[in-house]
């Protein structure tokens, strides 16, 4: 049992900062990241409510706002209403998954996540978000690649059913 104290990272969707480009998030292994979808109490205009579609991307999908490049859906924030109050997904910074497709992070380098508003809201600015996982003092290991890094050899990813499995299997968990 590890005597590292569990740390969790907040932030909420629509966040200013995310605007910009430039919000990067140090985390280490074993910490979590608490992604808070926008929400609203009262009977607010569909026009005003926030809608986002969240996608892991590579760098150039980062710099560009595309995830068309090696991006792929992570989570959707289609319920601005709920009535159990805003969603919120989680995302497990760790060396090893128990999950055959989950996904393992490497100390030292850097994930990317970005938005797009949902279909039916275009016009929108795109969110990005940078998360750096901090070295640890025993970084020796090297975990296997990630399949979203910038290799263009093509060998770098799971096929479409593998993945379509993954996000199915997350949103199973996500749900209990």
């Amino acid at each position: 049992m590890s005597s590292l104290p569990l740390r969790v990272h907040h932030l909420t969707c629509g966040s200013a900062r995310f605007f910009r480009g430039d919000y990067t998030v140090e985390v280490s292994i074993n910490d979590y990241l608490d992604i808070y979808c926008p929400h609203y109490e009262g009977a607010e205009p569909a026009v005003v409510m926030e809608h986002y579609v969240l996608y892991m991307v590579n760098y150039d999908g980062y710099t560009t706002c595309d995830h068309r490049r090696r991006g792929f859906k992570r989570w959707e924030c289609n319920r601005p209403q709920s009535a159990g109050g805003p969603l919120r997904f989680s995302e497990k910074f760790q060396l090893f998954t128990p999950f055959s497709l989950g996904f393992e992070f490497r100390p030292g380098h850097e994930y990317y996540y970005i938005s797009s508003p949902h279909p039916n809201l275009a016009g929108k600015p795109c969110l990005r978000l940078k998360i750096y996982v901090r070295p640890t003092n025993d970084s020796l290991y090297e975990s296997p690649e990630p399949f979203l890094t910038d290799d263009t050899s093509g060998s770098g990813g799971p096929a479409l059913p593998r993945l379509s499995l993954l996000i199915a299997t997350a949103l199973i968990f996500l749900a209990s």
